[in-house]
């Protein structure tokens, strides 16, 4: 039975872009919509996993769109983007608080670019706190759904992965998670994903981890964000 239920951030917890935000950001660019999401989600990897800056990244964007953006355009950008993942369903904190207060450990692991990771460390501190572990992946380098991302937190947890429920909105990462044998949960709505925790913790007696998190090495400071600070 697994010892830890692993959460997806976007789509799970917080909320996708909104059709609202998704125009403030198009607008922002003042660029063609398809041709401004085309260019968005091709060369957003790089910036997830914290190769490219924020600044680079939609420079990247701007070349591809045949445009330039300047200083004040970039910041608007990265404003509107951030802006755009911030919504965080209530219904899914409630549900972490009463999850993690029952004695079960929780861990996340996202894609996610540096400057999204810092806005819900600033500002998401209070449940963010109920997570053993969080893996933003562009502090561990390593993103869904490649295999290697669920194995560092495996590896950063001291699990096998079948002590994991992963879940997570997204089939490419249920599946890939499924392949590696973590036990998964495709996530469609709070109430669907309290019957697939509760099922998986019924019966189990609430026990803490043998061990807390390794400290990561001096050199490796970045691969992860655990512990939250306030």
């Amino acid at each position: 039975m697994p010892d830890v239920i692993l959460f997806d951030l976007f789509g799970v917890i917080a909320r996708n872009q909104s059709q609202a935000a998704k125009r403030t950001l198009a607008e922002t660019a003042d660029a063609p919509v398809t041709a401004f999401w085309d260019a968005y989600w091709r060369l957003r990897a790089p910036y997830d996993l914290g190769q490219i800056t924020g600044a680079e990244y939609w420079r990247w964007v701007a070349t591809a769109l045949g445009t330039t953006f300047d200083g004040d355009r970039v910041t608007a950008l990265i404003a509107a983007d951030v802006a755009s993942w911030s919504a965080v369903d209530d219904a899914m904190v409630a549900l972490i608080e009463r999850v993690n207060a029952a004695g079960t450990h929780l861990a996340l692991l996202s894609n996610v670019p540096e400057e999204l990771a810092s806005h819900y460390e600033q500002h998401h501190a209070r449940w963010l706190r109920h997570f053993d572990l969080i893996a933003f992946s562009c502090r561990i380098g390593r993103a869904k759904p490649d295999a290697d991302a669920f194995l560092w937190c495996c590896r950063a947890l001291g699990l096998a992965p079948d002590r994991l429920l992963f879940i997570d909105d997204r089939a490419e990462n249920i599946n890939a998670a499924d392949r590696l044998g973590l036990h998964t949960h495709l996530f469609t709505d709070p109430a669907a994903a309290a019957r697939a925790i509760d099922a998986t913790t019924a019966g189990r007696r609430s026990s803490r981890l043998a061990s807390p998190v390794p400290p990561l090495h001096q050199t490796d400071r970045r691969l992860s964000s655990w512990p939250v600070s306030e």
